[in-house]
C-alpha cells in the first residue's frame, strides 16, 4: 500500500489547515474538537446526542448528522468514544469510517479500549488503505480543558509523526509507545495507578476524618511530600466536599480496569491490589455511583467503615 499523507489547506493568514472529522463529543471530545477548531483546522463533528456538537459549532466548527458526513471529506479521522464496541461501531458499522472517508486518511482512535480489539480494527483499516494509531489519553476532563493531556500512542514512526499536528494541539505530553496496541497497553497501566491512588486517598481520609483531623491541612502537607500526587491535588478536595460531578465516571474506570485485568491474566501477570480496587470500582456501581466521577469511590470506601459518605 502506497502511504498517502495527510493532506493540508493554508488560510489568508497562512495558517496550515487539516480536514478533521471528530466522532463523540463528549466530557473529553467536545473541548478536545473546539481547541482543534480554534487553532486553525476545520472540524466536521459527529455525536449521537446532537445538542453535544454545540460548542463546536459556536467555536467555528461543523455539525454532521452521521458518521458517513463527517469522515467523508475528512484528512483526519478522531475517535473519542466510550469502548471497544463503539470504536468498532465507528469504523466497521455500515456507513462507518472504513465505508465513508477517503482512502488514505489518518485515523487517531483517543479511545480507551481493548489492545486486542485495537489491533484488529488496525488491521481492518489497514487493509482497506487507512492508517491508524492508538492514542488513549490521560488528564481527564481538565485535561481536555487546558489542553494539557497525557497523549500515550501506538503505531508506525511514520502515523506518529503524521498526527503531531494534531496531538500537540489537544496534548501537552505526547509520546510515541510502541507499535500498534502499545498505546492502549500503557493506558491501561495508567488507569491501574489512577486506581489504586484515588483507593488508597479515600481510605486516608476516612482514616483522618475518623480522628477529627482538619483534613484540609493534612492533605496540604501530604501533597508536599512523598504522597503527594497528580490525583491527590486534584481529588481531595472533591472527597472532602462530597462534590462528585463527573471529570471521569467510575462506569468508565469499571470499565478500563475490566481492560486491566484481562490484559493481565492473558500475559500471567499477577495484580492483587489491582483486583481489590477494580472489586470496589465495582461495588462503587453496584451502589448506584456508576455515573460520579471516580472520586466517588470516597462514598464506598467511607460505607465500608460505616461513616458518612
Amino acid at each position: 500500500m502506497t502511504a498517502t499523507h495527510t493532506t493540508r489547506s493554508t488560510d489568508s493568514e497562512g495558517t496550515t489547515m487539516t480536514r478533521i472529522a471528530f466522532i463523540g463529543l463528549g466530557i473529553m471530545g467536545s473541548p478536545m474538537a473546539v481547541h482543534l477548531q480554534n487553532a486553525g483546522h476545520q472540524v466536521t463533528g459527529y455525536n449521537r446526542s446532537p445538542e453535544k456538537t454545540r460548542p463546536l459549532v459556536e467555536a467555528g466548527g461543523t455539525a454532521a448528522t452521521s458518521v458517513a458526513e463527517a469522515v467523508a471529506d475528512a484528512d483526519v479521522v478522531a475517535l473519542m468514544v466510550p469502548d471497544s464496541p463503539d470504536v468498532a461501531e465507528v469504523l466497521t458499522g455500515e456507513g462507518g469510517v472504513l465505508d465513508s472517508a477517503k482512502s488514505g486518511a489518518l485515523i487517531i482512535d483517543f479511545s480507551t479500549i481493548r489492545p486486542d480489539v485495537t489491533v484488529e480494527l488496525a488491521e481492518q483499516a489497514r487493509a482497506k488503505g487507512f492508517r491508524m494509531i492508538d492514542a488513549p489519553v490521560s488528564g481527564g476532563e481538565a485535561g481536555a480543558k487546558n489542553a494539557a493531556l497525557s497523549i500515550m500512542v501506538g503505531g508506525s514512526e511514520e502515523d506518529f509523526e503524521a498526527a503531531r499536528p494534531v496531538l500537540d494541539v489537544v496534548g501537552k505530553t505526547v509520546v510515541h509507545v510502541g507499535p500498534t496496541g502499545s498505546g492502549q497497553t500503557v493506558k491501561a497501566a495508567n488507569q491501574l495507578i489512577v486506581a489504586g491512588n484515588i483507593g488508597l486517598l479515600a481510605e486516608a481520609i476516612v482514616f483522618l476524618e475518623a480522628y477529627g483531623v482538619d483534613t484540609a491541612a493534612a492533605v496540604q502537607v501530604l501533597g508536599g511530600g512523598l504522597a503527594g500526587s497528580a490525583v491527590l491535588n486534584q481529588k481531595a478536595e472533591k472527597m472532602l466536599d462530597r462534590s462528585f460531578e463527573p471529570g471521569f465516571r467510575i462506569d468508565l474506570h469499571h470499565k478500563d480496569l475490566g481492560i486491566v485485568t484481562s490484559a493481565a491474566r492473558e500475559a500471567g501477570v499477577t495484580i492483587p491490589l489491582g483486583a481489590v480496587v477494580a472489586q470496589l470500582m465495582q461495588a462503587a456501581r453496584a451502589g448506584g455511583d456508576g455515573s460520579l466521577d471516580h472520586s466517588a469511590l470516597f462514598r464506598t470506601v467511607a460505607r465500608l467503615s460505616g461513616r458518612d459518605s
